[in-house]
């Protein structure tokens, strides 16, 4: 547990499940191909991923999915609550997401942004993140039709 520009972040426990999920909706981070249920019990089922939850006076504030491959670390679900946003809250959970890997021995931290994000473009670049291009290949492997 850490306490880092007033949030205190730590894992996700059963009692934030529910709010993490409304957070994620509010900050329009599901998809309905994705099940953000199965994603918290299958970050939480490894020891390779966590999800860290930011809480102010207790109240889910903002969080970060986090995980690795052995090789390279990886982030999803980085979210902030809408009326607290450009408060910092952002860059703490990303750091909190680098040192959770750096402890691990991981050394490169990648994610995924959508072209057309432009704002989410602009906050990685400002935290310090560079843009590496790359084509991303991707396959349902219960047969369905790509998604967006």
């Amino acid at each position: 547990m850490s306490f880092t520009n007033e949030l205190n972040i730590a894992s996700i426990i059963d009692a934030e499940v529910d709010a993490v999920v409304k957070l994620w909706q509010r900050c329009d981070l599901t998809r309905p191909w994705n099940d953000a249920i199965g994603d918290i019990a299958r970050a939480r089922g490894q020891t390779n991923s966590d999800i860290l939850v930011g809480c102010l006076d207790n109240v889910v504030t903002a969080t970060v999915m986090v995980g690795h491959d052995g090789h390279r670390g990886w982030v999803y679900y980085v979210a902030v609550d809408p009326e607290r946003q450009h408060s910092g809250y952002g860059r703490t959970m990303m750091r909190a997401a680098e040192d959770w890997l750096r402890q691990r021995g991981i050394e490169k931290i990648m994610l995924m942004v959508r072209p057309e994000n432009d704002r989410v473009r602009a906050f990685y670049r400002a935290a310090g993140y560079d843009e590496q291009p790359r084509v991303v290949f991707a396959r349902w492997l219960d047969g369905r039709p790509m998604t967006p």
